[in-house]
């Protein structure tokens, strides 16, 4: 029972089938640069206890540690032997380097504490990655958006997937950016939250009779103030459970562009093609080109859809203060996290990738009779009701589709409205509204949005 952290009180070693079923190990050796962390931190809480002799020996292993982390060396070594989680892996190895001075690192902390700051750490770190990577996504989109604002290239925006509207491309990217930059924003909320509350010197559950300096490990961690009350420290997981919501979020987010762009990549649209990079095969047929990429994209928001409910479901009922189900907790977090963050990174590689056909879109943005709304709009402003304008153009409709051709200005002259709109381009040159998709509608929502996006960039640096 020499790798364990306890074992005292027990006159047996636990069964081995039980505590590997206990073991998170595998799971939390992600969070070992950050226990690191944690670990120093608790070092200069123990100024008080440790003689300098013995804080510098364990400075000196906890860098030995890191630096084996660094190397993988470390994960190789923790799997080999019987540990319940990273964090007592950390505390063996630390005594291998730092002989008996290494016994004194664990004084006046409980892995309730430690695991909860630990977790505040990785939740930092992750939530400043998702963000950038939100952001690369959203000023990709601009870029395209910005590039097709000059191009005109138009589009025929669809609802239930029919032909409803004709639109600018660049109006589709820009819409496609927006919730980019907010999948950022809750990033850099989870990333601040992160940083307020310092768990670590709550010890189990009670606070320490030892004279910590709880300060001083907040002030090392880059935390504002130590926690409050350390009956609640311990077992509060609503960050850990904030970051997994922000990374399910911004997979949903990945998830929908994706569904537009699979679609678009068939021979039926043609309206995207991409670069062989982000396709793959078939083993049978030999024509095939499919966008895999995008096809898993639209999978994992499901996926971190589940991860967030089984997460948020493990801390369902359970009392105050730490419980072992927390253990499942990190398990969804950690494993939710990295793939919803893989996907992400996924998606942006995958963007780079996608060539839009121009005179394919443009072509079709007519079809299916688009811009039936503005002929009624102008009936409207002829001075018809809604309805009875609604009903008069959806006969031309029917007559046009009834003679196999589109609406043509025929139609706007039988309507008494011979300056409407009955071309695609027009439509979208005609509308009026801010946030339209009128070409200084679409620069103006550019231009707002390239601000949100360095402004969010920058508190990032």
């Amino acid at each position: 029972m020499s790798g364990l952290q306890w074992g005292g009180r027990f006159a047996a070693a636990p069964d081995a089938a039980l505590l590997a079923f206990g073991s998170s190990l595998a799971d939390d050796l992600v969070l070992a640069p950050f226990d690191v962390r944690c670990s120093r931190a608790h070092v200069a809480a123990l100024g008080p206890v440790l003689s300098a002799g013995d804080a510098a020996a364990l400075r000196a292993a906890l860098d030995l540690v890191a630096a084996e982390i660094d190397d993988g060396s470390f994960a190789a070594w923790a799997t080999t032997h019987g540990f319940e989680d990273v964090h007592g892996a950390i505390d063996a190895r630390v005594r291998d380097h730092a002989g008996v001075a290494g016994e004194r690192l664990h004084a006046g902390r409980s892995r309730n504490d430690q695991v909860a700051t630990t977790l505040l750490l990785y939740a930092r770190d992750r939530a400043v990655r998702g963000a950038r990577i939100a952001l690369d996504v959203a000023a990709a989109m601009e870029d395209r958006a910005e590039s097709a604002l000059e191009r005109r290239t138009l589009l025929a925006a669809t609802t239930h997937w029919q032909p409803a509207q004709p639109v600018l491309l660049a109006f589709w990217l820009d819409a496609a950016a927006q919730s980019f930059v907010r999948a950022a924003e809750r990033f850099a909320r989870v990333a601040s939250d992160a940083a307020r509350f310092c768990p670590l010197g709550s010890a189990a559950l009670a606070g320490s009779s030892l004279p910590l300096d709880r300060a001083a490990a907040a002030h090392e961690l880059g935390f504002a103030a130590p926690t409050r009350n350390a009956l609640d420290s311990v077992g509060d997981r609503d960050v850990a459970l904030d970051l997994l919501h922000a990374a399910m979020r911004a997979a949903v987010a990945a998830s929908r562009p994706s569904e537009e762009l699979v679609i678009w990549a068939t021979p039926a649209f043609g309206y995207v093609r991409l670069d062989d990079a982000a396709s793959t095969g078939s083993s049978l047929m030999p024509q095939k080109r499919n966008p895999d990429p995008f096809e898993l994209v639209r999978a994992a928001g499901a996926r971190a859809i589940g991860a967030y409910a089984g997460a948020l479901a493990s801390t369902n009922g359970i009392a105050l203060s730490y419980h072992r189900d927390l253990q499942e907790t990190k398990f969804q977090v950690i494993h939710g996290t990295e793939a919803a963050l893989t996907a992400l990174d996924a998606f942006r590689r995958a963007f780079a990738h996608v060539h839009f056909i121009d005179h394919a879109m443009t072509a079709r943005a007519g079809d299916g009779y688009t811009v039936a709304t503005d002929l009624a709009d102008a009936v409207i402003l002829a001075g018809a009701t809604a309805r009875d304008a609604h009903r008069a153009v959806g006969e031309r409709v029917l007559l046009a589709e009834e003679h196999g051709r589109p609406l043509d200005p025929s139609d706007a002259a039988a309507l008494d409205v011979p300056s409407a709109p009955v071309d695609p381009l027009g439509s979208v040159l005609g509308k009026r509204t801010a946030g339209s998709t009128h070409p200084d509608a679409v620069a103006a929502s550019l231009a707002a949005t390239r601000e949100a996006i360095t402004g969010l960039s920058e508190s990032f640096l």
